[in-house]
């Protein structure tokens, strides 16, 4: 089948088919006579492979170790495991560290009153004013406290904007 067929079978764009096999994930297919490439029901699989790996996160590189495990007969079920469960814990990871942003961002957005004026608590705490290595100010439940028209969380009142 030629690589626009093959592209649709197994969801991956003829662009991403040529770049696999420009970087050895993938062996260069056969050609026509034509100069067409021509791919097998063998190539079509590993390309289906390959896209429900991607579709699951793993890196090239790992995707290149999870081809040749599954080449290799002989393989142990052992490696393959260990390569999954080293890419879950990095997904864990990864899922973590999203949703300390999601809390952040959050946290500013609930600061912001949304309304007219320029103050913002979410634009502030971008630029650095109410932000400390991503985290919040320490010691404050709110971000930019006292920057904006928002609750302070010592008296539940509203504070004035700044004139900063």
């Amino acid at each position: 089948m030629q690589i626009g067929q093959a592209a649709k079978a197994s969801g991956i764009s003829a662009k991403m088919i040529r770049h696999y096999e420009a970087i050895g994930l993938l062996p260069a297919a056969g050609r026509r006579a034509s100069g067409y490439r021509d791919y097998s029901d063998t190539e079509l699989h590993k390309l289906q492979f390959i896209r429900r790996a991607r579709d699951l996160g793993f890196s090239i590189e790992r995707i290149r170790l999870l081809l040749k495990l599954w080449s290799d007969r002989n393989r142990s079920s052992k490696e393959v495991k260990a390569l999954a469960l080293a890419h879950v814990a990095e997904l864990q990871e990864k899922v973590k560290h999203l949703r300390e942003m999601s809390d952040v961002l959050s946290r500013l957005a609930d600061a912001c009153d949304g309304d007219g004026r320029p103050n913002c608590p979410i634009i502030r705490g971008l630029e650095g004013g109410g932000l400390e290595g991503g985290e919040l100010e320490r010691g404050s439940e709110r971000p930019m406290d006292g920057v904006s028209c928002c609750a302070t969380p010592e008296t539940g009142t509203q504070a004035q904007p700044s004139t900063t």
